[in-house]
Order: structure tokens, then sequence, then C-alpha cells
């Protein structure tokens, strides 16, 4: 097509279907569906972002029969009934192509490809090219010079029909295309055809006689089931060629060179995806936030600009702070520098430790710069007018994921005092199902606000550069923007805490817990390197062991880590069935693994061999590496917002998933050790923690009378299941009811419960309803919990923490189901979760004075280092402190040990 005026014609109805079948399960936070409206504006957004149209029309099917139900009033019959989450969701996508100020068609008695198919002729003939946009292969009949069919949602940049791809593609030219469609039907449109004939008989037939009508000139010289089949299905093939036909002469009040393109309402497209969560579409829509409004973000370079700050900050009584450093790991970063702000619009950045090559630049107004570099106020004297301000408590700092700076500031000798509020936990607490919590995606979410990327100062890879090599007018304009949006945060949060009742549960638990945690990444943990040391090589020879025996097994050796060369070994050689199919052939992940290595020994083998390269990897080498040089100790980061039960998260370690029961995770743990000499490890780990919280939220009596008479609760079950008395309960007994019990709490089914078990479904059927049996409380509780959360849209706990579950009321069963799990196991994991939180407040302020340390929280264990001479007394502490956490209706239980390291206190 030449250099003329083209209009792009877009399928809006293929476009909706399409979305709505290809997104399954996008619902926004208050369990409205999206999907259809995401995937039509993310297809409508990239078409205009890279075509740049001058001309475009969107034409949907309106409601109501149309010319072709009167001619065939089977036509369409067997489509199912458009679902009702995609009917919601058109109002939406309306709103979203009049806020993009393009030309809408909705014409009465037609299809969308009639109105396509007539604007694509009109265009064609006022000396327009056309581009239709769908994915519909009827369309492929209007292709000619001038108009060509563009279906977006092939390949990595769509696939474009002109006259060649369609002759290509169905072996005619685009006018005989109808023939092909109508000797082949279409079971999408209840077409019919001719029976008997699919896509490539009807193409051998088209290459030979020419047209439909030239096959039935010549029928005669068919022979067999063909020609009776043709000649049975005359006046249905003539009926099937009218249906797929498609009109290019609908009554149209415009033209094309009407559907001129206007400027969109940037703010109402904005607006629109905000408020229905797309955070990729609305951080490609939005200005930057400087192109937005006027800022006043100063650069303090001067002893008397940095009082006066100070001094503005201290009469708002409240401020938000926000530090640079030269890392992300707060225990490894240096202070570059700190904004301050307690107004929107106005902050100040205060340089501290940029270099030299950052100062040389020339600010475009200001009395504090000289004409060729800046000066920074000294890092002495800056802190010394800062640090009354940052360590007075009744002035109120406000920080996104101010942990982060309490431990820089605690590094450089300033601890900051009076935190009331953290933004990132905020937005976690108000909504813990969200992915991520960085001030960039809460600022899109709650401001609309589009966030300067770090790395557009820095870099990326191995040409990234530290902060304090960033020029100090661009750190300038970063650091406030940083600190100006946690301000104007802020004044979201605080209302939303209140509205969702959340105050209380952030005041006392979360908000205190920031500086215990900050004390705890401090304090660090210590770890003897040669245990370390000795585990690897023992690794090595394990693992040059076993695979030794799966070259054995396999009958030849091969790279075991390779899956495309295990694929060959089990599916190939061996024979074994696959289970899974993906890209890349035949799955041999951990699920595939594991069930294959009930038929034979070598999936088994893998396993073991993976397992162990996993630990080496993941613990025995990278442990030892991540050895701070300054304090000597590993210094994990304990993550507040990650965890949608509320449950903390470990991570740059993570120190919680070392395997608990297995030989090689306990011989991990031994190299877990006291950092000084003449100290001890306690342990204190709470006992079936969340089958208690089960039992005081279920009121079942029997489960609450297990426990205050602490009794074995898994030996109670499995004596109720398999009708015998609890002193005849055996070890495999006991083993299969904990698995019901803890099932429970996770929602689990029959088959889930029958693999976890390898039994039958009927019979892990069987555990459950001998469960409920025993325990019909806990029935009439779940059924009580998933009716509640219907009808809120969300589970609490015992803390009232919140999780929404929107997707309990979605129309498909597997994500339904998934809801129905996360609503039970939220309210008890949860609670779990308030539990040992409140019991690390309680622990470490009752450890005061003892010397001991709080190091670590695995999962409902707290492990503290103190003096040897006071490890039974520590231990006695921690008990009582645990165990009085918080009033239940059974009571809560500790196990406590002291050790010289970690392995030896369980």
């Amino acid at each position: 097509m030449g250099e003329r005026e083209k209009i792009y014609l877009i399928d809006g109805s293929a476009f909706v279907y399409r979305a709505f079948f290809a997104i399954r399960g996008l619902t926004d936070s208050t369990g409205r569906p999206t999907n259809a409206v995401f995937g039509f504006a993310r297809a409508m957004l990239k078409l205009l972002r890279e075509e740049s149209p001058t001309h475009m029309a969107v034409v949907f099917d309106a409601p109501g029969k149309t010319f072709r139900d009167d001619m065939y009033p089977a036509y369409k019959a067997t489509r199912p009934k458009t679902p009702e989450e995609l009917i919601a969701q058109i109002p939406l996508i309306d709103r979203l192509v009049a806020s993009l100020n393009l030309r809408v068609l909705r014409i009465e008695g037609v299809e969308a490809d009639d109105v396509l198919g007539t604007l694509a002729r009109r265009a064609e003939d006022a000396g327009m090219d056309a581009v239709i946009v769908t994915g519909d292969k009827d369309a492929l009949q209007l292709v000619t010079e001038h108009v060509a069919v563009y279906d977006p949602h092939k390949g990595d940049s769509g696939l474009w029909y002109r006259p060649g791809e369609v002759a290509e593609r169905f072996g005619v030219p685009p006018a005989r295309v109808v023939d092909t469609l109508a000797l082949m039907g279409d079971a999408s449109d209840n077409v019919p055809g001719v029976r008997g004939i699919g896509e490539k008989t009807a193409r051998k037939l088209l290459e030979a006689y020419g047209s439909l009508d030239g096959i039935y000139e010549h029928l005669d010289e068919l022979k067999g089931k063909q020609r009776e089949n043709l000649a049975a299905d005359h006046d249905t093939a003539l009926l099937s060629r009218q249906l797929v036909t498609i009109r290019t002469d609908v009554a149209l009040d415009i033209g094309p060179r009407d559907c001129r393109c206007s400027e969109a309402d940037k703010e109402g497209v904005a607006a629109l995806l905000g408020e229905l969560e797309f955070r990729t579409l609305l951080e490609e829509f939005l200005p930057d936030a400087s192109q937005q409004e006027d800022l006043d973000y100063r650069l303090i370079l001067t002893k008397d600009a940095l009082t006066r700050a100070v001094a503005e900050m201290r009469r708002a009584g409240t401020f938000a702070v926000d530090t640079e450093t030269t890392s992300t790991d707060p225990m490894r970063a240096t202070l570059v520098g700190l904004s301050m702000c307690s107004e929107a619009g106005k902050a100040y950045y205060v340089p501290l430790a940029h270099t030299s090559e950052a100062l040389a630049c020339r600010p475009e107004e200001g009395e504090l710069f000289s004409e060729a570099t800046v000066e920074m106020v000294p890092l002495r004297d800056a802190l010394d007018i800062l640090r009354p301000l940052i360590e007075d408590e009744s002035i109120g700092k406000v920080g996104h994921n101010i942990k982060y700076d309490l431990i820089v500031f605690a590094r450089t000798g300033v601890q900051m005092r009076g935190i009331v509020l953290d933004t990132m936990v905020a937005s976690y607490l108000t909504d813990p199902s969200r992915m991520r919590h960085n001030l960039g995606e809460v600022s899109l979410h709650y401001l609309k606000r589009k966030t300067t990327p770090i790395t557009d100062l820095i870099g990326k890879g191995v040409k990234a550069v530290t902060f304090d090599h960033v020029p100090v007018d661009q750190a300038c304009d970063y650091a406030c923007e940083d600190a100006d949006v946690t301000w104007r945060l802020a004044r979201v949060f605080h209302p939303l805490l209140r509205e969702r009742d959340l105050v209380q549960l952030f005041d006392d638990v979360e908000l205190p817990l920031i500086e215990v945690l900050a004390r705890m990444e401090m304090a660090g943990v210590a770890i003897d390197v040669a245990v370390f040391d000795e585990l690897r090589r023992e690794i090595e020879v394990n693992q040059k062991d076993l695979e030794g025996q799966i070259f054995e097994e396999a009958g030849e050796p091969f790279q075991v880590n390779s899956p495309k060369q295990l694929q060959g070994i089990l599916f190939g050689k061996l024979g074994l069935k696959p289970i899974r199919k993906t890209k890349t052939g035949f799955s041999t992940d951990m699920d595939v693994l594991e069930q294959l290595a009930r038929v034979h020994t070598l999936p088994a083998k893998i396993l073991e061999f993976r397992g162990l390269e996993k630990l080496r990897n993941t613990y025995v080498e990278a442990l030892p590496r991540l050895v701070h040089p300054e304090t000597g100790r590993i210094h994990t980061s304990f993550n507040q917002a990650v965890a949608a039960t509320g449950r903390l998260s470990s991570s740059d370690p993570n120190l919680q998933n070392i395997p608990v029961r297995t030989e090689i995770g306990r011989r991990i743990r031994q190299g877990f050790v006291p950092g000084q000499k003449g100290y001890r490890l306690i342990s204190a780990d709470y006992s079936q923690i969340e089958l208690r919280i089960l039992a005081h939220l279920s009121g079942d009596e029997n489960l609450k009378r297990a426990f205050q008479d602490d009794l074995d609760i898994h030996r109670i079950t499995a004596a109720r299941a398999f009708e015998t008395s609890a002193d005849k309960v055996t070890p495999e007994m006991r083993r299969q009811a904990k698995a019901v019990n803890f099932g429970i709490i996770y929602g689990i089914s029959p088959f889930g419960l029958a693999r976890n078990l390898d039994v039958t479904t009927a019979e892990a059927a069987r555990f459950i309803e001998h469960y409920f049996d025993l325990y019909p409380g806990v029935r009439q509780w779940i059924e009580d919990t998933l009716a509640a959360a219907r009808e809120e849209g969300y589970v609490t706990t015992i803390l009232k923490r919140r999780r929404y579950v929107p997707e309990l009321k979605s129309s498909d069963g597997n994500a339904r189901k998934a809801a129905e799990r996360v609503a039970i196991n939220t309210p008890v994991q949860g609670s779990a979760a308030d539990v040992i939180k409140l019991a690390m407040l309680g622990v470490e302020q009752a450890l005061r004075g003892t010397g001991g340390t709080l190091l670590l929280q695995v999962h409902d264990e707290l492990l503290v280092e103190a003096p040897t001479d006071e490890a039974e007394r520590v231990a006695a502490i921690m008990k009582e402190a645990m165990e009085g956490t918080i009033q239940l209706d059974v009571p809560l239980k500790a196990d406590v040990g002291v050790g010289e390291h970690w392995a030896e206190i369980h």
C-alpha cells in the first residue's frame, strides 16, 4: 500500500472476546472482573503507540438479531451464552474508548464484520488505505491492494495479510475466500458447509475448479462420497456462502474521513486505568510527575540553609524522610544524602557524600551555588544539625521502608526515633494480596503518579554506578521526589487504615515491630565457616556417588542438570510416561519427578541429587560468602510486606527455608553458633500453634479439650479415623492423621490428601469425613467463614488483619476453589503470624537487662543469643513471654532449649 491516508478499523467485539478468554481470573481489589478490559486496553494502547493512526474506528456487534439470523435461525446457535462477567465489563470498555476519543460504531441488524467491510470499501473508493484489525479469518475476503488485514495477536509483531498472504493461506485469492468458507463451514458460527469437506479438501477443489460454482458445474467429474455429499449439500453450500459473505453496503451516517483521531483525554484514561488497578498500563500512560505540576525541590548546601530546613520540619511536627546510599543492603551502605518533606510539592535534599565529579554541576538557579561547583555541608557538621531532629521522639517520622533508613542512620551514629508511619507497611496492611509495595508501585496505585526509576540515574548492570556518583542536581530531584511522594502517601494511608479498622494492628504490632526487626538485622547471626566447609566436601562426595548411581540406572552418562538430556533418558530410553508438556518438551520438574518416582527409582535419585545441589548452592557455599567483613556475622533482611498471610519472610539470605527434619538440614543448623565466647543460643518454638488457633477460632469442644488436657492431637485424630484406641495407634496412623489435621487448615481436597498420603481418593475422603465427625465445630466454622467471606469480600485474623478474596465470586471453578482455600487458611495462618509478631515484641522487651539478643524469627520459632550463665533464665523468660502473648480458649505452648549451636537445641 502506498503513501495514502490510512484508516484502522478495529474489530472491537473480537478483541474483547479474545481478551476475556485469554486472560483468566483477573479482578480488581473489590472482586470486579477486569480481564476483558485489560486485554482490550493493552491491545488498543499498543496499536495507538506503534501505528500512530490518523483515522480509526472501533466497531462492536450491536445487541439483537441480524439479517443472518433471519436467513438461518441456527446461525451461531451453538455459541454459549455470553458470560455475565464479560457483559459487566462492556461499559468499562466503552468508557475507555470514549476517553481515547475514538469513533465507535454499533449498527443494529448487521454484524461488526459488515460495518468493517463497508468502511473498508468506502475508504478504498475515497482513495484511502484501510487496515482491518482482527483475528477473524472471515475478514480475509475483504483484502485488496488497498485493504489489508492485521492480526496483532499472531507472533511477536503481529501478522499482516495482503493478497499474496491470503492466497498462501487459503490457496485462492481473497475474492474466493467465501467459497472456501462455504465448503468447509465454520463450527464457531454454526455455518454448516458441506459434510466431509475440511480446509485441505476445499483448497484442492478450488484449485481445480476455481470457484464454488465451478465445482458444481463439474460435479460429474468427482467420485464417491465426496460427490454424494456435495450433491446432497448443494443448497447448504449456497446458504453457507451467503452467511459468510461480509456485506459492504451497510447504510452508515459517517464515512472513513469522519473517523479522524482526536487527542485522547489523558486524565480520563489515567483515571480509568487507575480505578481498574492496571499498574503497567497506567505507568506507560502517565506523564512524569515533573510535567504534572510545579515542584519546589531545594538543594541544601550551607549550614544556615540546613538549620532553616530542620526548623521547618520541627514546626511541622511530622515529616517524611528518605536516605540515599551506595547499596540496597543497609548493613553495607554508605549514607550519601537525605531528603525531607513536610508539605506536598516542597522538599529538601542534603548531599553528604557525593564525589567531586557529582558536585561539578551548574544548577539553573539558587543563591547557594558557586559558578563552577557546589560544596556540601561537611558530614560531621550536617549530622550535628540533623541529629537532634532525627532523634527527637516527639517529631513524627514517615518513611517508605523506613527500617532501611533506621539502620543506615544507626550505622552513621544517629538513632532515629518517633517513627509514626511506614507507607510500605501501610500499603501491605491495607491490601496484602498486592504483589509489590515499592514506592513506585504504591505511588501509581494511590496517587496516579509516575516516579523516576533509580536506573535513570545510576544505570543498569555492570555499567551501573553508585548514588554518590550521581550529579547533585539530578540527585536532588530524585531524592526530593521520594520524600514528597512518601509524604503524599501518608495523607492517603492515615484515613485508609482507620477506614479498614487497621489502626490498632498497625500502631500496636507492625509499627513497633519495625524497630525490633532493625535491631535483629543489625545484630546478625554467627556461623562456623569450618562446619560449612566440611559439609560442602561431604555433599560433593555424596553427589559424585549419586551421579554414578544415576548413570548406572540410566545406562549411560549424561548431564544430570540438563532438562533436555533428562527428558531423553526418562521418556525416550526408559519409556516412562510423560505427565506434563512444556514449550521445551516434557516437564521434568519436581512435581513430575515425584510422581515418576513411584514407578522407577531413577527419578527419586534425580530428586535427591537436585536437593543436594540446591542446598549446596543456597546455603552451604553461599552463607560463608555472606559473612559481613566488619561484624563477622550474616545479616538477613526480614520483610514485613511480602507474605499475604501476614507472616514475615527472610531474604538475602533466606534463613527460613532451611530443611528442619532432614539430616542435612540439621547439619546446616549445626553451623549456626553464638557469635561470642561464653554465649549460648536459645530457641523457643510454638507447639502446634496453627491447630491451637483453629481450636480457638472454631470453638470445637473436642479440639479445645485435647489441647486443654495437653493430649497428642494427632494420636486422638488417628484413633477416631481408624476406629481404634489411642494406645493402639501406630506411627503410620499418626502420620496420616497429622496430614489430615494440618491439611484441613489449608483447605485440602480428597485428591490432594490422597497424593500426600499415597492412598486412594476415596480413602482420603473418608479420613476427612472422620475428621469432621470428630470435630464438627471445625466444619461449621469453615462454612461460616466462607459465607462471611463471600458477603464481605475478605477474611480477618484474631488481630483484625484483613485479606481480600474477591475470587470467591469468580465463575472460574479453579480460581474459586483456590480462593476458598485462602479464605479458610488465612484466619488460621494469619492469626499465627499475629501471635509470633506479638511474641517478638514481648520477648524483646522481656530480654532487656539479661544480655540476651533476639537474632532470628523462623516460622513459629525465635532464636536468641545470651551469655551462658544467663541462658537458662533467658529460656524461662522466653517461654513465659511467648506462652503469655495472647489469651486464647486453649493454652499456648512453647518448647525451649539451649545449645552451643542451633541444631543442638532441637
